[in-house]
């Protein structure tokens, strides 16, 4: 069971998307995968021996960073702003 609700989602698109139907837009990718990194980073707190959680976490870390490399080469004014937005590279 996801902990990412249809209204969470929605929530986030909306507040990184532009619109709940931007889906697509690269901050809105972002900030979904840093919510899903920041659950399951707490899950793995608790749960030191779950590897496959762990593998899973390192796979989306590794989507996140090429997402953010690619927004500061196309767009370095968006990607500080989101930089800032989520709390990132603090």
């Amino acid at each position: 069971m996801s902990h990412l609700t249809a209204e969470k989602k929605a929530n986030i698109f909306k507040n990184f998307g532009g619109s709940e139907k931007n889906t697509g837009s690269i901050e809105a990718q972002v900030a979904t995968l840093t919510e899903r990194i920041n659950h399951i980073s707490n899950h793995l707190k608790s749960n030191k021996k779950d590897f496959s959680s762990n593998r899973g976490l390192m796979q989306m870390v590794g989507r996140r960073k090429r997402l953010l490399q690619y927004l500061s080469n196309t767009n370095l004014e968006a990607y500080r702003a989101l930089i800032e937005k989520l709390g990132l590279r603090k």
